[in-house]
C-alpha cells in the first residue's frame, strides 16, 4: 500500500524507507521537532520530497495519494472546530449514517458533545472516524501518545493495529506492538 525509499524533506527528515501493507500499522517515532508530523503529510501527498520515491496505492502523484490517503487528528492541520457538536464534524465530511464508524473506533462521547469539550482520546478517536469516513486505504495519525496515560495509549494502538487499512502513526514513545517502525 505505502512504498517509500530514501524519503526526504530538506531540512526536516532525511532518507526514510518504508513499506507497509492493508492492515499493518507502522510507526513513525521521534521527539518533538523530528519532523513526524512531516512524514506523515508526505506520506498523505501533502507535502512534496525533496527526495526520493513515494507510492501509495500504485500512486505517486499527490492528487492521486490524496485520494486514496487520509489524516486523522494531525494538530494544526485538521483540527476540530471546537464549536462544532461531533454529530455536525460528522455530516459536514458524509451525509451518511455515521453510528457504525464511531462504533468502529470505540467513540464512546455523545454526538451532541461539542468538539471543545471533548478530551485527548475522544479527539483522536474522532479523528478516526472521520478518516473513515472517506473509505481510505491509508490512515496517517499524529501524535498518538501526546497527553495520554500508558493504558488509554495501549487503548488507542489496538485501534490502529485493528484496523484494515494501512496506518502510520506518530509517537514520542512507541507501543510494544507495531508492524514497522521508523525512527526520526
Amino acid at each position: 500500500m505505502i512504498v517509500a525509499k530514501e524519503l526526504s524533506v530538506e531540512g526536516v527528515f532525511s532518507n526514510v524507507t518504508l513499506s507497509a501493507a492493508s492492515g499493518e500499522l507502522t510507526v513513525a517515532a521521534g521527539a518533538a521537532g523530528s519532523g513526524r508530523t512531516s512524514l506523515l503529510l508526505t506520506l498523505a501527498g501533502r507535502m512534496r520530497p525533496s527526495s526520493g520515491t513515494l507510492a501509495v496505492a500504485g500512486h505517486a502523484k499527490p492528487r492521486q495519494i490524496r485520494r486514496v490517503a487520509a489524516l486523522a487528528l494531525v494538530d494544526g492541520v485538521t483540527d476540530l472546530d471546537r464549536q462544532l457538536t461531533v454529530r455536525e464534524h460528522l455530516r459536514e465530511r458524509r451525509r451518511v449514517p455515521y453510528q457504525q464508524v464511531l462504533e468502529r473506533v470505540g467513540f464512546t462521547g455523545g454526538d451532541r458533545t461539542a468538539a471543545g469539550e471533548l478530551d485527548r482520546e475522544q479527539a483522536v478517536r474522532l479523528g478516526l472516524a472521520l478518516a473513515l469516513l472517506d473509505r481510505p486505504g491509508v490512515i496517517l495519525a499524529d501524535n498518538v501518545d501526546r497527553g495520554l496515560p500508558a493504558d488509554r495509549q495501549d487503548q488507542l494502538w489496538e485501534l490502529l493495529r485493528g484496523l484494515d487499512v494501512a496506518v502510520v502513526a506518530s509517537c514520542v514513545q512507541p507501543p510494544a506492538r507495531f508492524d514497522h517502525l521508523v525512527e526520526l
